[in-house]
């Protein structure tokens, strides 16, 4: 009779997935409160019980081999799942791991006074915040890598069943563009001939080309990793840029700008189907209220 496989230990995969996002035994131990040599044991057990490398080990730099890649995927999955487990067993007030994704224009505008009322209701809660564009959030979503996320749906976008949302915040997107700019209803009457913008996958991006893409000349297009760096560049003169209202409200440097309102859309609190935890609970009561 053949032999069964061992079993995946949640344990060591905790140990491989903290291993594989410090690429160091050093910090992995250190955040994990274990000594050294028992996260090098538990990797290296885990390797033999696979049948394969997990880590290209360079000196004291631990990188991840394409298995070890996969492995992370499924690591991620069965933790988060046996963490769902948990506090669907354990009933109680709200605590544990809440792993949140934002847009950065909500996280900067929308989410310091909800937080802190949640921190403080409830500090048994463990958040950690992420920000991306909404196409990224939602994979890792789907991939059990978040639990929930804060995103804005493209227009016409077919509701997913996988998904259940909660509007939490509607946002007006505003045309910006350089100080002294005549009005601009239409796309033809803006006058820079460049569209500052986040990375694809980024929604207010595409409200933004979709509402440009009327225009005789078109636009091109600058890449941008901050709504500070998009302000900056809209002030110099030499772009225009989508801004939610919010993120403007913020700012020391709205007054620098001319505005137009375009359109408004609603920021949803996005979560797989299914999913409860009494941490989730809270973090809806406290976006709401």
């Amino acid at each position: 009779m053949e032999k069964a496989p061992p079993l995946l230990d949640l344990a060591a995969l905790d140990i491989f997935r903290t291993v594989a996002a410090e690429g160091s035994v050093t910090r992995a131990a250190e955040r994990l409160s274990r000594v050294q040599s028992n996260v090098t044991t538990r990797v290296r057990q885990l390797e033999a019980d696979l049948g394969t490398p997990l880590f290209l080990r360079e000196g004291k730099r631990m990188a991840l081999t394409p298995e070890g890649q996969v492995l992370l995927g499924y690591a991620d999955r069965l933790l988060a799942l046996a963490e769902e487990a948990r506090q669907a067993l354990q009933p109680g007030p709200p605590a544990g791991r809440l792993r949140l994704g934002s847009m950065e224009s909500t996280a900067a505008s929308r989410l310091p006074a909800p937080l802190a009322r949640l921190h403080s209701q409830w500090p048994g809660v463990a958040l950690e915040l992420t920000t991306a564009a909404t196409r990224v959030l939602v994979e890792r979503l789907r991939a059990h890598a978040l639990d929930a996320v804060l995103v804005a749906w493209p227009p016409g976008q077919p509701a997913d069943p996988a998904l259940e949302t909660l509007p939490v915040f509607t946002e007006e997107l505003l045309l910006v563009l350089p100080a002294g700019h005549p009005p601009a209803a239409v796309p033809d009457q803006v006058q820079p001939g460049t569209l500052a913008v986040f990375e694809p996958g980024c929604t207010y991006r595409r409200i933004a080309q979709e509402w440009f893409a009327p225009r005789r000349q078109p636009m091109q297009l600058l890449e941008l990793g901050s709504y500070h760096a998009i302000l900056a560049s809209v002030a110099g003169g030499g772009c225009a840029g989508i801004v939610p209202r919010s993120v403007l409200s913020i700012s020391p440097h709205a007054a620098l700008l001319s505005q137009e309102p375009i359109t408004t859309i609603t920021t949803l609190l996005t979560w797989r189907q299914g999913y409860r935890s009494a941490a989730l609970d809270a973090l809806q009561q406290v976006l709401v209220d």
